[in-house]
Order: C-alpha cells, then sequence, then structure tokens
C-alpha cells in the first residue's frame, strides 16, 4: 500500500495518527446531528466507535483521550465530564491496546465507560445509577461493536497489523 509507507511507523506518523484520531473523535462528538446524541445518561457517541484503533495503533490511546477530553470540555457538563470522562476513555483505550483478539476489542470500552461514565451522569442529572449504566452500555456496544468493530475487521482486511 502506497499510503501507509514506513514512514506511518515512525514517530512522527504516530503522532499525527494520534492526533488524527483526536481530532475525528471530537468533530464525531461536537457536530451536528452527532451532538444531539452525544452527551447526557441516554448517549450513543459515534466516536466511540474510535475506541478500538488500540488494538491496532497504541498511540492512538491518546488520541483518543485528547479527543474525548476536548469533546466533553465542549459539551458543557462541567469538570466531573472533562475529568472523568478522559479518564474513563483513557483506561477503555489502555485496556483495548492490551486485549489479545480483535473481536475483543469493543469489550473494554463497552465495559468501562458503561459504569465508570454511568457514576457521574448519574450523579449530575440525580436518576438512578443501573438505569445510567444500561443506557451508557447500550450506547457503547451500538458504536463499538455495530461501527467499531467493522472498522477494525475493515483495517486489518486492508493489511494492517498489531505491531
Amino acid at each position: 500500500m502506497i499510503w501507509y509507507h514506513k514512514t506511518a511507523r515512525s514517530k512522527t506518523g504516530r503522532i499525527v495518527r494520534a492526533a488524527l484520531v483526536a481530532a475525528l473523535y471530537v468533530l464525531l462528538v461536537v457536530l451536528p446531528p452527532f451532538s444531539s446524541f452525544a452527551y447526557g445518561p441516554v448517549q450513543v457517541r459515534v466516536a466511540e466507535a474510535l475506541t478500538v484503533l488500540p488494538y491496532l495503533f497504541p498511540e492512538t490511546i491518546w488520541g483518543l483521550a485528547l479527543g474525548c477530553f476536548l469533546a466533553n470540555l465542549l459539551g458543557g457538563l462541567g469538570f466531573l465530564d472533562f475529568f472523568f470522562g478522559t479518564l474513563c476513555t483513557f483506561c477503555a483505550a489502555w485496556w483495548t491496546s492490551r486485549v489479545s483478539r480483535s473481536f475483543l476489542a469493543p469489550l473494554p470500552p463497552v465495559l468501562v465507560n458503561g459504569f465508570g461514565v454511568a457514576l457521574y451522569l448519574s450523579y449530575l442529572f440525580k436518576i438512578p445509577y443501573f438505569g445510567t449504566a444500561l443506557y451508557i452500555l447500550l450506547g457503547e456496544a451500538v458504536a463499538c461493536f455495530g461501527l467499531g468493530y467493522p472498522l477494525l475487521m475493515f483495517l486489518e482486511r486492508w493489511g494492517f497489523r498489531r505491531e
């Protein structure tokens, strides 16, 4: 593949990849129509499909964390969202980079964000935790298994492999 040159594995290439993931994450959260269902206790963040990328590209952990931080900073839910949301995304991305099989890559973001984000969202919106967790888990499953896993399969078919 001409567009995936050996420089893509260089330090500069990894930084660029992380920055592109950060920018794409922000865009997929804050731009309409995505923003209408990206915040709150019932959400499907299309950008969460990108959380499978650390399986192939560990450097995207930082891009996902930065993208989540910026998107949550712009979201208006305050400190709890941009601090703990970023922490959850970072932990999920790190765990995803450690899974052994590609079909397991969507699982860490679903579990970490489903249970972690629900903690502070139930507090912020003063609603029951278990209901919030259920909705966040479902939204994450749609994004990660429904969109992220097919993205991962597409990238693997195009020749991208774990480093």
